[in-house]
């Protein structure tokens, strides 16, 4: 139990601390990525004006598909995409990554590196 709090607390540490650096603009919004065990969900959102531009994840049939799982690399590809799509459709060509305390490895980089290949800039 205390293992899990604390793990908890450093993941909540280290994204408040990134959230200090990291802030969505009208002209670079936020690329915001939560990571759970079983889906990736995926925002972009404007800080100035606390609206969320658009959305993506993995819980949507249409993100995923024919993919059979919703918590490998491949589904975090498809979201990757589909949130890239969604931010062209939104007139959002530059972003700046939120990894929320997650680290860079996997599923997340799997969703940088999909959403970098279908436009995005960051």
């Amino acid at each position: 139990m205390s293992l899990e709090i604390n793990r908890r607390d450093a993941r909540r540490k280290r994204q408040v601390s990134g959230r200090r650096k990291v802030r969505g603009t009208a002209e670079r919004p936020r690329l915001c990525v939560f990571r759970s065990a079983r889906h990736m969900t995926l925002q972009i959102i404007n800080d100035e004006d606390g609206r969320t531009l658009a959305a993506a994840s993995t819980m949507e049939p249409e993100v995923l598909g024919s993919l059979t799982s919703a918590g490998n690399i491949s589904a975090a590809q498809a979201a990757g995409k589909a949130i890239a799509e969604r931010a062209k459709s939104a007139n959002v060509t530059r972003v700046v990554f939120d990894r929320a305390g997650f680290p860079y490895h996997g599923r997340v980089k799997a969703v940088a590196d999909a959403a970098r290949e279908a436009g995005l800039d960051f």
